[in-house]
């Protein structure tokens, strides 16, 4: 029963065998031809000792042996051709299957990502994608290669004692009861060790990213309990599951025991009355045999199975859910932006909360214009700014380009229309170059130089192997600063007409934020830029103000005019924010 479930599990991951089924068929051939090898040899054996080997024919007896050399050396052949092209098949299918899963990863929202643990994640496109590829190239064939064998063996033991092939069927019938039992109980245990597998790994995941503030606080001895605590539980559980196999591995292999008994003692009687021939019950014994190593692997199998059920649900967890943000119907491709930015009406909320983090926020950005958003910390402002390149779609309202709403926009297009660069730099375990290109089609050498200038990140000329010189994980080979340079250069590498930017300066030291931002300044001409302020001097950039309160804009204007007119701007600029922000009002 679990193994048929197993099957079942696999049905939507049979698709990815058919590039193959050149090789399936090789291998299902394969598979086929050793089995008949296999089951000629106690014919051939039943022939030599009821022939030559009685009849004293010395010579026959030689050429039968050369026969069965020759059924060895074939049966050699075409098991090394099955368990090559069934490991290339599945090994194949695996690579194709992460691929997707991969893809399918990067297409879903960001606010998937917000709710999943990356070690659940990692979990799945490693671990679970490697069960199915292992029950496909054992336990699959195991499965078929023990029904097909069970078929082939109980004909030819019709033909040699009906009644015997009876007797070994009975003996085997508690397969079932066993299979059933330990389907209902491996199944709760497999799920459970591939979960606590994910949760360890997420432990791992985070003390690798997280080691600086482990150390800096000492909670090394915590998150090494808490390492121990769910390797504990791992192991239990895998210790569970270690037992009820065990139990049924020794269940299995007791019925081809008691069958062989069972043979031993009727087909002996059968051979003393006449019925049957010594050279029958010798081959009908190797048939029983043939049948030792199924059963002992269907415990195997039925194992796996179980695994492979439990992988294709967690798995499917993740591909049954649809991108919210994707690419509608009748998409359209933005060929030019001219940079207008208008959001109408916008209201947004996180998912799974009834909080409205922005409600009827109205702004308008005229190409060309640098439009700078104040507010409170938690007032929003860097959720607005994951609206223009659609990392969250509003829930009221609408963002438009050129006129256009984002959601009318093919994503891709959009984005190649904006750049990027959030207050948290992120980089990745690549090179420089690398991390500065990021995708975009450029080539021209002096874009490059152009970018890294304009960021003040002309450090990567003096390191070891120059923009070749790979940053680590994250980037934390590199200073707080670097980081958020490199990233700085990679938004405004290529001239994107619209730049959103998040605070893009806040680890830098006051003299590069200056050069920056006298940088900047010239970027920003004749760009569209968003830029969410966390410190005065960065409003020099700003061509007008926002007030973000309350997930509303509150007002509008110059600095000047906005530092005249209104308190609450006033209080947030001020040294004394704390003070000042318990006396005005929001």
């Amino acid at each position: 029963m679990s193994t048929a479930l197993g099957l079942l599990a696999l049905r939507r991951y049979v698709p990815y065998l058919r590039p193959y089924l050149g090789l399936v068929a090789i291998f299902g051939l394969a598979q086929l031809g050793s089995l008949a090898t296999a089951a000629s040899i106690p014919k051939i054996i039943q022939y030599i000792i009821d022939g030559p080997a009685t009849h004293h024919q010395l010579d026959r007896l030689v050429q039968m042996a050369g026969v069965l050399v020759l059924i060895g050396l074939l049966e050699f052949v075409l098991i090394f051709l099955r368990r090559n092209y069934s490991g290339v098949v599945s090994l194949r299918m695996e690579t194709d299957l992460r691929n997707d899963f991969y893809t399918h990863l990067q297409d879903l929202q960001v606010a998937f990502h917000d709710n999943w643990q990356s070690g659940q994640l990692l979990s799945r496109a490693i671990s679970d994608i490697g069960t199915v590829r292992r029950f496909v190239s054992f336990g699959l064939i195991w499965f078929l290669q023990t029904i097909v064998t069970f078929a082939v063996v109980f004909v030819l033991m019709m033909q040699l004692d009906w009644k015997l092939a009876l007797v070994v069927v009975v003996c085997m019938l508690p397969i079932a009861y066993f299979s059933n039992k330990f389907h209902y109980k491996y199944k709760v245990i497999a799920r459970r060790l591939q979960d606590q597998q994910g949760d360890l790994t997420t432990i791992i995941e985070e003390m690798a990213t997280g080691v600086r503030i482990i150390k800096a606080f000492g909670r090394m001895p915590l998150m090494q309990r808490r390492f121990e605590d769910q390797a504990r539980l791992l192991r239990a559980t895998s210790l569970e599951g270690i037992k009820s196999r065990a139990l049924l591995w020794t269940q299995l292999n007791f019925l081809p025991n008691l069958s062989l008994v069972a043979v031993l003692l009727l087909g002996g009687f059968n051979v003393v009355q006449g019925t049957l021939t010594i050279g029958g019950l010798i081959a009908f014994m190797n048939y029983v045999f043939m049948l030792t190593w199924p059963m002992d692997a269907i415990g195997w199998v039925m194992s796996m199975s179980e695994e492979c059920q439990t992988a294709s649900e967690r798995l499917n967890e993740v591909l049954d859910s649809r991108p919210e943000i994707a690419d509608h119907p009748g998409a359209r491709t933005l060929e030019r932006s001219r940079g207008h930015i208008e959001l109408r009406g916008v209201g947004f909320k996180y998912p799974k909360s009834d909080e409205w983090i922005l409600r009827d926020v109205n702004l308008v950005i005229e190409p060309g214009e640098t439009v700078g958003i104040v507010g409170r910390t938690g007032s929003g402002k860097t959720t607005l700014a994951y609206l223009l390149p659609r990392l969250y779609d509003v829930d009221e309202g609408s963002v438009l380009m050129d006129g256009i709403d984002v959601r009318e926009l093919k994503l891709r297009s959009l984005r190649s229309h904006i750049g990027v660069a959030f207050e948290d730099p992120i980089l990745f375990s690549a090179s420089v170059h690398e991390n500065l290109v990021m995708g975009r089609p450029i080539t021209s050498d002096e874009e490059l130089k152009r970018a890294i200038d304009i960021a003040q990140a002309g450090f990567v000329w003096d390191l070891p192997w120059g923009l070749e010189t790979r940053v680590g994980e994250q980037g934390y080979t590199l200073s707080g600063g670097q980081r958020q340079r490199l990233a700085l250069a990679r938004a405004v590498l290529g001239g994107p007409p619209v730049l959103v930017l998040d605070d893009p300066l806040s680890s830098v030291d006051v003299h590069t934020e200056a050069v920056i931002e006298e940088a900047l300044a010239r970027v920003l001409e004749g760009v569209t830029g968003l830029l969410v302020v966390h410190r005065p001097s960065t409003l020099a950039l700003a061509n007008r103000v926002a007030l973000l309160d309350g997930g509303t804009i509150v007002a509008q204007g110059t600095h000047i005019e906005l530092m005249q007119s209104n308190e609450l701007y006033r209080a947030l600029l001020s040294q004394q924010y704390e003070r000042s922000a318990e006396e005005v009002p929001a």
